[in-house]
């Protein structure tokens, strides 16, 4: 098991990560003239591709000196659940005025069916158990997988994922310390509520192809969910090593992608990013926190809540032929790309360097006329290296001109269809600001698609048009 994964409760106090610390803190179900349970939730791991049916159990606890009622037991989905329960012998759905001595306890049987049909059935399963002792309402949830595909509870990866079937993560799937895990391409790997592919100081290889990208969103089916944000938390990679994530959809996210520190012993890349879209999270598509070093080529990052990119407490990165846009569902009023080396916690503030911030070939746009901000501290050995060179911004006041070189900041991009979520872009009568107005010396050899080779000058932005 993971030395470190109590880290997964973040300290960092960040918007982004106040719905996973919630998650990730256990309920305290014992309390005086209350009751204790032996698990908060009863997992069915068993995969159902047919008709499948299996039990398991828990106990339920009266710690007190004396007896306790339990007004009321209730199985939340009534009849039209796929799960059953037998309590102290008592078969139903709900029950009243059940009895536990004093030091004593009581067993409680789950049992479910499900009939799989076409993969109609969610990815994840969930009811309830609702006690009622005192007034006061406490659960034991129930989840089993609904269809036919890997998944990963709580568990450790390294290896190669097979990819023939979808992998499912509940909780989380974590990569430990030392350790590698390949994701090959067309791999679709679903999300459940609130969790995330967790990395400790190992690798992660994403390794998609043009045309067969590897895929991360939740685990909800249905339409409705398509454009659903924060639907979980996303991919994080604490005290960073070497990492690959090439041709990659993220979509639905708290956080995309979130990068808090590297290994001390790490002195290169700690993420390379290639040929990714990163689109409709929640919070940000990428945060970088407490200077990792990330290089990032080719890829779109859009329709975020509050930015594209946070960079807090400084960091080393790069970007050429990117697309970081500010058409988020949130008020539009924070901009698409934030920067800053310094962060404050528990009423101390920690400044550091950005010795190397660069943005090369990039489009950073927006609804709004800022879409990039800087919160920068001068200290006594801080350094901050910022090059914006041939790129397209958004911004109206340019009080640190020279840190941009052969940039326009004004001009239209001619986006397809930003509303629905269509970035490519078309041309005007050869008035597209992006057209041919990129530099060669920074040029990719293909645009996002892998397939469209750059001109020469190339455009500004992720794609190329031909």
């Amino acid at each position: 098991m993971m030395k470190h994964l109590l880290l997964i409760c973040f300290t960092l106090t960040l918007a982004a990560t106040a719905m996973l610390t919630s998650s990730c803190k256990k309920k305290q179900f014992s309390s005086s003239g209350n009751l204790a349970f032996s698990a908060d939730t009863i997992v069915f791991d068993t995969v159902f591709t047919t008709i499948g049916s299996t039990t398991q159990l828990f106990k339920v606890y009266n710690n007190d000196n004396k007896k306790l009622l339990i007004e009321e037991i209730e199985l939340v989905g009534g009849t039209a659940s796929p799960f059953r329960i037998n309590f102290d012998g008592l078969q139903g759905t709900s029950f009243s005025d059940i009895e536990i001595e004093a030091k004593d306890s009581l067993f409680c049987f789950v049992e479910v069916t499900l009939s799989v049909n076409g993969g109609v059935l969610p990815m994840v399963v969930e009811d309830s158990i609702r006690f009622r002792t005192n007034g006061v309402d406490q659960y034991v949830k129930l989840v089993v997988w609904g269809q036919d595909a890997y998944f990963h509870y709580k568990d450790v990866n390294s290896g190669t994922w097979p990819n023939d079937k979808p992998h499912v993560i509940y909780g989380y799937a974590a990569v430990d310390e030392g350790q590698t895990l390949d994701i090959p391409a067309g791999t679709d790997v679903y999300l459940h509520k609130n969790s995330f592919l967790y990395v400790y100081r190992g690798t992660l290889n994403v390794n998609g192809a043009p045309g067969n990208e590897v895929t991360f969103q939740g685990d909800r089916l249905e339409a409705f969910y398509d454009d659903v944000a924060g639907q979980y938390y996303g991919i994080y990679l604490d005290s960073a090593r070497p990492s690959t994530i090439s041709y990659a959809k993220i979509k639905n996210a708290i956080t995309g992608i979130h990068i808090e520190s590297k290994d001390p012993s790490v002195t290169g890349t700690t993420l390379t990013l290639k040929n990714t879209e990163i689109g409709n999270c929640a919070s940000y598509g990428m945060l970088f926190f407490d200077r990792p070093k990330v290089e990032v080529e080719n890829t779109l990052i859009h329709s975020s809540g509050v930015h594209a990119l946070i960079v807090l407490q400084g960091a080393e990165f790069t970007f050429t032929h990117c697309d970081l846009l500010g058409f988020g569902p949130g008020d539009g009023t924070t901009p698409a790309v934030g920067i800053s080396n310094h962060f404050t916690q528990n009423g101390v503030m920690t400044v550091t360097s950005i010795p190397t911030g660069d943005f090369n070939n990039c489009l950073i746009y927006g609804y709004q006329e800022e879409q990039l901000a800087f919160d920068t501290i001068v200290d006594v050995g801080v350094t901050l290296n910022f090059n914006f060179r041939n790129c397209r911004i958004a911004r109206v006041q340019n009080t640190n001109s020279g840190i941009f070189q052969n940039c326009f900041f004004s001009g239209n991009p001619y986006l397809v269809n930003p509303s629905d979520d269509d970035y490519h872009r078309y041309q005007a009568s050869g008035n597209n600001i992006l057209d041919n107005n990129g530099s060669s010396a920074y040029a990719t050899p293909f645009d996002i698609t892998g397939t469209t080779p750059r001109g020469n000058p190339p455009d500004i932005g992720a794609y190329e048009v031909p």
